[in-house]
């Protein structure tokens, strides 16, 4: 070639580079380069021109793609610094996460990026940092060890990337995951580990809603913002765990400064308790002493209300007990539990305080064993009245009702008759005397702060309550039952009668509802059911034979009440159905002939009527009680037409 010739082709080259350098002069995208190209071979140029035009394009992408990768990775580098400087400052760790996973997602380009941390004491790991995340449920994912890919990149410490995370089984994939990320429409994700030493700690992931392949550069940096993590994580450690020492010192030197005033409060309450015992203070003001002396709430609780488990220990150790944030020290006098002192929400109680409250119980027994001796005078009145309406001795309704009254009972409520006895077989007669005496007294009391009465009668106890409403009989007997057996610590058997009203103006009924209560008692006890409660209501048709009134009504509303509400709602036949079922032997087969219908018809009717008895209509027990109401049943509607 002439060296004119090689003039002319590097003029042409020259000539055709000049449009991609004017494409690369202004950041131009990677589409924008075809153009030159085009327009030449729209035009019509020579094909050495065009040759031309095509190497100089290519030689302009390498440089464009060369500039990228280099904006690109002073963007990472400029990233990774800014984190590291976060990092050396760091005061608020999840701040420092959060930036982090917000420059990860950013710099590769993701829809999601993502951060979860192991909980060693729960054995899983959950999600503590998310970026981009739109479903509530992956936010809130806590993954068991080694499931997902983050399970497998903590099992290996190695990074793993899926193109398509549904169709990928090197992993182990689980109904909550899979739940997780197909809320969050995620397709391809790469996990790298976050590490302390040897140890994976959590992961760091970078997610895209469409497939996609991540490079090796990206791989790299995801594991770059993950050290810088691990760091974070480590240095908020280690900042914890001297904000810790501090706050342990300081403590100290409170403790130490507060013992001589400590000393001084023991003294203080050894003072004021024995005045209260000399002026006779009750138990409240025990209780609001205590409470102004250890700073806090101490209220005087009975012993159905104490909690059972910490009453019982303190009870047997003699000893306040911690319960939860709470300390319970029971209130007891001859082996008797009174109830219990509760001081609320005071979880560090030192030693002093604890003897504090120790010896508050005591007062608080020595008060109540004094309050007691008052009050069995008013007892003895109480049981009196209930004598007389048991008896219906007095019939005047005015008299009665004056009596009542400064016993602080209303004889126009509600009232149920409870009949109580002990079912601990005393040593000999003393012992069981003493346990007839715990249990009237724990009767009495009951009595006295539910505005009713107490007697002893029959070897044990009968209350007159009040029914509240919204009450029932039978979650009074069990009430009262657990209340009784937990103030004498024995077994109480309780059985009551239907409510009973305007006893004033009808005395009598009084004593035909304990003889029922005394029915369900001895009920109670034939069935097994010593130490438990329970009305005539609770003991199906039995309970017909056991009420002082035949409540024929009740017993068929309680045993098929639902079948003939939807009888008469829907016009169906299912009680006759029902009929037809017990005379044929139960056999589905011959009740169809009875009816004259297909058996599936049969099939079906017995079915509804399992959905609305329950399924174990057809034991023998449920069988028996269901025909005596149908029986009952029919003879009622016959009656009335």
């Amino acid at each position: 070639m002439s060296r004119d010739q090689l003039q002319s082709a590097e003029r042409s080259e020259a000539s055709a580079e000049a449009p991609f350098l004017e494409l690369l002069a202004r950041g131009a995208s990677a589409d924008a380069y075809e153009q030159p190209v085009l327009l030449a071979r729209a035009d019509g140029q020579p094909s050495d021109r065009i040759a031309a035009l095509e190497r100089a394009k290519l030689l302009a992408l390498r440089v464009r793609s060369e500039m990228e990768g280099r904006r690109r990775r002073e963007a990472e580098l400029s990233a990774l610094f800014e984190t590291a400087h976060d990092l050396a400052g760091l005061r608020d760790l999840d701040a420092v996460l959060q930036a982090i996973v917000q420059r990860a997602r950013s710099l590769l380009g993701t829809d999601v990026a993502y951060l979860s941390l192991n909980d060693p004491a729960e054995g899983d790991t959950y999600m503590r940092v998310t970026e981009g995340s739109v479903a509530a449920r992956f936010q809130q994912l806590r993954l068991g060890m080694g499931e997902g890919l983050g399970g497998l990149v903590a099992q290996t410490a190695r990074p793993y990337v899926t193109d398509d995370y549904f169709q990928d089984d090197r992993f182990q994939h689980t109904p909550t995951i899979d739940a997780g990320v197909r809320d969050e429409g995620l397709v391809a994700i790469l996990g790298v580990p976050l590490m302390l030493g040897p140890h994976v700690i959590g992961v760091l992931f970078a997610a895209d809603r469409r497939a996609r392949v991540f490079e090796r550069e990206q791989i790299a940096l995801l594991g770059s913002f993950a050290a810088l993590a691990a760091a974070a994580i480590d240095t908020a450690n280690l900042l914890t765990e001297t904000r810790e020492a501090l706050a342990d010192l300081e403590r100290a030197n409170e403790i130490i400064r507060d013992r001589s005033g400590v000393i001084e409060r023991a003294s203080d309450v050894h003072d004021r308790l024995a005045e209260l015992v000399l002026r006779g203070g009750g138990v409240h003001d025990v209780s609001a002493a205590v409470s102004e002396i250890l700073d806090g709430s101490v209220q005087f609780a009975d012993a159905g209300t104490a909690p059972g488990d910490a009453l019982e220990v303190s009870r047997a150790e003699g000893h306040a007990v911690r319960h939860g944030d709470d300390w319970v020290a029971a209130v007891t006098a001859g082996g008797e539990l009174l109830g219990a002192l509760v001081l609320r929400g005071h979880p560090g109680l030192d030693p002093v305080d604890q003897r504090t409250l120790e010896r508050a119980a005591m007062v608080t027994s020595l008060l109540l064993l004094a309050r007691r001796s008052a009050s069995e005078a008013e007892q003895r009145v109480r049981g009196e009245l209930l004598d007389d309406l048991l008896d219906a001795r007095d019939r005047d309704p005015r008299l009665l009702r004056e009596r009542a009254a400064r016993l602080d009972a209303d004889l126009d409520a509600t009232h149920v008759v409870l009949a109580s006895r002990l079912e601990a077989t005393a040593a000999d007669a003393d012992h069981e005397a003493a346990a007839r005496r715990r249990l009237w007294s724990a009767a009495s009391h009951l009595a006295a702060t539910r505005h009713g009465l107490a007697a002893a009668r029959d070897g044990g106890t009968v209350l007159l309550l009040p029914l509240r409403p919204g009450d029932t009989a039978t979650e009074l007997a069990r009430r009262t039952a657990k209340e009784l057996g937990t103030a004498v610590h024995e077994a109480v058997t309780v059985g009551a009668s239907a409510p009973v009203q305007d006893l004033a103006a009808r005395p009598d009924t009084v004593a035909g509802a304990y003889t029922e209560g005394q029915r369900c008692l001895e009920a109670l006890r034939l069935l097994g059911r010593a130490g438990d409660g329970a009305a005539a209501e609770d003991f199906g048709f039995l309970g017909l034979l056991l009420a002082g009134s035949r409540d024929i009504s009740g017993f068929v509303e309680r045993t098929i009440g639902q079948v003939v509400t939807y009888d008469e709602k829907r016009g169906t036949d299912l009680l006759h159905t029902l009929d037809a079922y017990f005379a044929c032997g139960m056999s589905p087969a011959r009740t169809k002939d009875e009816l004259h219908v297909h058996v599936n018809t049969v099939a079906q009717r017995l079915e509804r009527v399992g959905r609305l008895l329950g399924p174990d209509w057809q034991s023998p027990a449920r069988t028996l009680e269901i025909q005596l109401a149908l029986r009952l049943h029919r003879l009622t509607s016959t009656g009335q037409h």
